[in-house]
């Protein structure tokens, strides 16, 4: 039987929820922070239900409480007062939902469930990585050792098993599915379907029916019912890719299906109820385009309880090796060929490269070097033929300028590339590399020092 602790300081809610409660709940009860806290040192406690305003001891202290107790226990916070700043404060001490007074009976039951659930899988997690001592497998894929990253595996770990709506933000190729995926792999929706959206691959037309599912004959070409991407995500994630796509005429009814959890099919006469976690992703400025009018503010706000941002490539240089050395053991594995390495002087192009495309064509120049090279150690020659461009062509004719930088990040990524390989020409000498490229050393060695590369007075 699972324990229940609820604490609130309004009777009434005590009532209703005990009565919306299933058979096989314990329901404990507290009226302040100061009470909860005192139960929670005699009682084995499955999840905590608090209010947020209370005297004493108030909800969010209440849960900053029992995080520095080292008590591993969700807890969904209800209050009339949410707001995003509240929603993401909760959430980093541990909360699993926030529901907005007043809550209905099936609210409270799905919610209840939902965090009961989080809360044996996270103790079933912890047992298994401490006999194993490895990192959960839905965070394995996430590779890369950098500070960027080892931040963004962390924010991933702590928001996957809530229920919070994400928004996922970084430019094209940076991986944002793949961070989709781990949250959705960490959540108590594991066994359940994690179902795509391409927003910018529907067309408008199509878009209600993609979504919601149609009836036969709703249109011309309905020949048959068709479920939506909302029912085919039921009891898992929905995630909603390159979502600052969605035409604007679209966008109140996704809302109205987040809001409620309901949705109808094109030309269906009712309503149903299902319950699915939506995961977004984007690499547009949304709060610009809320300004411009081009995409809704409430529906932004709904996507946005916790935002994520993947960092592009070159920001996180140090994860390229790794990064390398795991795509070329994959594209070995799915030519069926021996396992390759990749020469030293390979890797430090890698690293040097402006990586216009991300991750994706990281992933891309190692699988075309694995198909067109035969050596079982990969050198600098093969990885340039293997580059966009082939040849070892400048970053900019290597698709830098088809990439998202700013004006910049252009002009200094062109000019880092520029400088590395005028100096490797030179075998390092930074003299004759300052001559041919019309300076002087004294201002190759400042630019040097303001790109990142060894401006050390050594020739």
């Amino acid at each position: 039987m699972a324990t229940i602790l609820l604490v609130d300081d309004e009777r009434g809610i005590h009532e209703v929820f005990e009565d919306a409660m299933e058979a096989g709940r314990r329901v404990l009860h507290a009226m302040d922070g100061m009470e909860a806290l005192k139960l929670l040192e005699g009682e084995e406690i499955d999840l905590i239900v608090t209010d947020l305003t209370m005297p004493h001891l108030d909800g969010m202290a209440l849960l900053r409480e029992v995080r520095e107790r080292g008590v591993r226990v969700p807890a969904l916070v209800l209050s009339a007062h949410g707001s995003v700043p509240n929603v993401v404060e909760a959430l980093k001490l541990g909360a699993h939902d926030f529901i907005e007074k007043p809550a209905g009976t099936d609210r409270l039951r799905m919610a209840v469930a939902s965090a009961l659930r989080s809360g044996e899988r996270d103790r079933e997690r912890r047992e298994l990585e401490e006999r194993a001592g490895v990192a959960p497998a839905f965070l394995r894929s996430m590779v890369g050792s950098s500070a960027a990253m080892r931040e963004l595996v962390e924010q991933v770990a702590l928001v996957a098993g809530k229920r919070a709506r994400v928004l996922v933000l970084g430019e094209n190729g940076t991986g944002k599915e793949l961070v989709a995926r781990a949250i959705h792999e960490g959540s108590d929706r594991a066994e359940g379907p994690f179902v795509r959206v391409n927003c910018a691959a529907v067309p408008e037309t199509l878009f209600e029916s993609e979504l919601f599912g149609h009836e036969k004959g709703a249109f011309t070409g309905a020949v048959a019912n068709r479920a939506g991407r909302f029912e085919r995500a039921d009891g898992g994630t929905l995630f909603l890719d390159e979502v600052g796509e969605l035409p604007l005429s679209m966008q109140p009814k996704l809302l109205r299906a987040i809001e409620a959890g309901e949705i109808e099919r094109v030309g269906g006469g009712g309503t149903q109820t299902v319950d699915v976690r939506v995961v977004a992703a984007t690499n547009r400025d949304l709060a610009r385009m809320v300004e411009d009018g081009s995409f809704r503010e409430d529906l932004y706000y709904r996507l946005n309880v916790v935002q994520l941002v993947v960092p592009p490539l070159r920001e996180r240089r140090d994860d390229v090796p790794e990064l390398a050395r795991h795509f070329l053991e994959w594209a070995c594995r799915e030519e069926n060929l021996p396992l390759r390495e990749l020469a030293p002087e390979a890797e430090r192009e890698l690293v040097a490269h402006a990586w216009p495309g991300n991750v994706r064509e990281l992933r891309n120049v190692i699988e075309r070097l694995v198909i067109f090279s035969s050596s079982a150690r990969l050198g600098l020659e093969e990885l340039r033929r293997a580059l966009p461009g082939g040849g070892g062509a400048p970053a900019a004719a290597s698709g830098l300028f088809d990439s998202e930088l700013a004006l910049r990040d252009l002009v200094a990524e062109a000019e880092r590339e520029a400088i590395r390989r005028r100096l490797e020409r030179f075998e390092g000498n930074k003299t004759r590399a300052a001559e041919s490229l019309g300076l002087e050393r004294s201002h190759l060695y400042k630019k040097m020092k303001g790109l990142g590369l060894d401006g050390s007075d050594d020739d």
